[in-house]
């Protein structure tokens, strides 16, 4: 440092800052050892980032996935024991490791003496300690500290850190791990060393969207990423449709409750977030009756369904009821906002009865169904008396759910609609364009938007939505355009011409379900496009992507996620099952560690029941996607940017007390004090 820069005073701004970072740093000691920690840090490897998306409440496979990595613990397994332990024993080590209580009390129905159970337990923890040494080996201690379970963290650092193979330590090493089988704590440690090779191995997980609809148990997932360790999410149109639920929209809780009948789901709303359907229930059979309804019928039927008539049919004009629900409630909603564009969304008022046709785009079309009951031929549009009790009632149920609030606050703590993470930007879905590949100019409230600053104001409205804005105006116009973003044509998590869900149910020919998407769906292949999305949210590097799902891979018919000469990956591989046909396979992990990025395609997971008693693992295919120029550190990503920022914090402060202008003091740690 030059002797001019030396003699540079601190301005006022500097001094106010400095002094406060002196408060966890308060003399040169302790400001130079951590600016020597942090050096450090920035020289280990990258953590590595997991990205999965359009999970639709596949809890199962979910689940499976992060316990395996992504097959990236088996690997690791491998490598330590390929010369050791045959193929067998790494299979159940792996397993364990997976699910370790139920692997557990397998594993003692087989050693049922008491020494063969010591001999098995004081071989597995060992093999344990050698698997979570070398998943650790990429952090700090520090780090691997914060993770450790309180009641085994004194144990398991001293396993780390000390060696049986060193002849002065072996003897204190086979004390500790024998000690913990003698003082029946065995079952407990392997349990906590097992859930700590799991987090350890995905440093970062990323969830491009679509956690709800369609699989059973999207509140299961929910649970895990509410308490993962370091998590974010990009909301999916799924998402936000919840999320426009639990803030009290009427129209988009008709469209998720529709989705949950449609997919024999309806035991996610009832049994799991508490919302009662038995008036929804009573008026549908009440205004039906013997009525089969047969357009309504599920499109997938649970196991509990099949053969049975009566609950099927109850199910069938259920769906029915709320869907005529949905299209009146939605019809409000279009025309108190003539902005959103989507009169022709609006149908029930061009039915004709007589001949059980419907004329849109110019061209009649033969109805399916036209028994309804509920519909005023001269104000279709209006709810019935019964139709607005039940969705009073299922108003009432979904702003009051605590378990819906809670995972909806999960969303809203750990997510966005966008993310900018390590050069990579992720989006659930798409960027409206115009035809010739320009950003594409999108008003909202008579403000025009495009790009980042579309995303960004649609995030805004989102979160006033659930949370208010600062006038009832504002937060009406929110509550209705957090429905606009589920299925409006101009929606970054839709961009599709038309949501045709009158079309699918009430009209056979198919011609008519046609949705167009977007340029952005065309256009995305073509790498100036990417590059000039990429330049649009600031995203720099030369090595950066485009990460999202939202449309799935159909690899069955060839198409590959990596798209636009590896500047976009689209990893929607169909993890929900209703997708699996169309894609051929059951989902995709991006896996990105220090050396490059890696596609792992997963095939259909069987059961948890399977992958404990009989070691089955997803079986996933990998692929390089691409191979970074060096091993990549910890100074290479967003938060070795945020280290080196911290870095020059910390020398600002040891010129401030080499120079006097703050007095250094004696280090005390801080205690609350009662």
């Amino acid at each position: 440092m030059s002797k001019s820069k030396e003699k540079q005073r601190f301005t006022a701004e500097q001094l106010r800052y400095l002094t406060l970072l002196s408060r966890n740093f308060p003399n040169v000691a302790t400001a130079s050892t951590e600016i020597i920690n942090l050096e450090a840090i920035l020289n280990l490897p990258k953590g590595t980032e997991h990205f999965l998306a359009d999970l639709h409440g596949e809890y199962d496979a979910f689940q499976h996935v992060l316990r395996n990595a992504s097959g990236t613990i088996k690997r690791k397994v491998t490598e330590i024991f390929n010369e050791t332990l045959s193929i067998r024993e790494i299979k159940e080590l792996c397993t364990l490791i997976y699910y370790p209580k139920e692997k557990l009390e397998l594993m003692k129905d087989v050693f049922t003496d008491p020494e063969e159970l010591s001999d098995r337990y004081f071989i597995t923890i060992n093999r344990l300690v050698r698997v979570c040494r070398n998943v650790s080996s990429k952090y700090t201690r520090s780090k691997v500290h914060k993770a450790l379970p309180d009641d085994f963290s004194y144990i398991i650092q001293e396993l780390l850190h000390e060696r049986s193979t060193d002849l002065n330590k072996q003897a204190y090493v086979d004390g500790i791990v024998h000690s913990i089988i003698d003082t029946d704590r065995a079952d407990a440690f392997i349990i906590a060393i097992c859930n700590l090779i799991q987090q350890l191995t995905i440093d970062r997980l990323h969830i491009l969207g679509d956690v709800y609809d369609r699989g059973p148990s999207p509140d299961k997932i929910m649970d895990i990423l509410c308490n993962y360790h370091d998590l974010d999410i990009q909301w999916g149109n799924h998402d936000i449709l919840w999320m426009g639920a639990a803030s009290g929209n009427d129209a988009c809780i008709a469209n998720v409750v529709r989705f949950a009948l449609r997919y024999d789901n309806q035991q996610v709303i009832e049994n799991n977030y508490g919302i009662n359907l038995l008036p929804l229930a009573t008026f549908a059979m009440a205004t039906y009756g013997d009525e089969d309804c047969s357009a309504f019928k599920p499109k997938v039927i649970s196991e509990k369904n099949k053969g049975n008539k009566r609950d099927l049919l109850l199910l069938t004009q259920m769906h029915k009821a709320i869907t005529i629900i949905q299209l009146k409630l939605e019809a409000a909603a279009i025309k108190r906002r003539p902005d959103f564009d989507m009169d022709d969304r609006m149908m029930l008022h061009l039915i004709d009865y007589d001949k059980k046709t419907i004329t849109i785009y110019g061209k009649e079309y033969e109805l399916k169904d036209t028994y309804l009951p509920t519909v005023n031929k001269k104000d279709p549009y209006k709810l019935s008396p019964e139709e607005e009790a039940v969705v009073a009632h299922l108003h009432e149920a979904f702003v009051n759910s605590e378990k819906l609030r809670k995972h909806m606050l999960c969303m809203f703590r750990n997510g966005c609609i966008y993310s900018v993470v390590n050069g990579n930007l992720l989006y659930h879905a798409s960027i409206p364009l115009n035809a010739d590949g320009t950003l594409k100019d999108v008003k909202i409230q008579g403000k025009s938007y495009h790009g980042k600053a579309l995303l960004k104001r649609a995030g805004e409205l989102i979160r006033e939505a659930y949370f208010g804005a600062d006038t009832p105006e504002e937060q009406a116009f929110a509550h209705d355009y957090i429905w606009y973003l589920w299925c409006g044509k101009d929606s970054p998590a839709f961009d599709k011409d038309k949501m045709t869900t009158f079309e699918r149910y009430f009209i056979a020919d198919k011609e008519s379900w046609k949705e167009q998407k977007g340029y952005y769906y065309a256009m995305r292949d073509d790498p100036q496009v990417c590059d000039m999305i990429l330049d649009e949210f600031g995203v720099t590097g030369k090595f950066r992507h485009i990460i999202n799902g939202h449309v799935p891979v159909k690899t069955i018919k060839g198409e590959k996620p990596v798209k636009a000469g590896g500047k976009l990956m689209v990893i929607d591989g169909g993890f929900s099952k209703a997708y699996q046909p169309e894609t051929g396979i059951a989902g995709y992990t991006l896996v990105y560690h220090s050396r490059g990025f890696q596609l792992v395609q997963h095939e259909p997971f069987t059961s948890i029941t399977n992958a404990i008693e009989e070691g089955q693992d997803i079986k996933s295919t990998y692929q390089i996607v691409e191979m970074a120029d060096h091993r990549m550190l910890v100074k290479d990503t967003d938060k070795g940017e945020e280290l080196r920022q911290q870095i020059a914090d910390l020398k600002l402060l040891l010129r401030a007390y080499r120079e006097g202008e703050i007095k250094e003091k004696a280090w005390r740690p801080i205690t609350n004090k009662r």
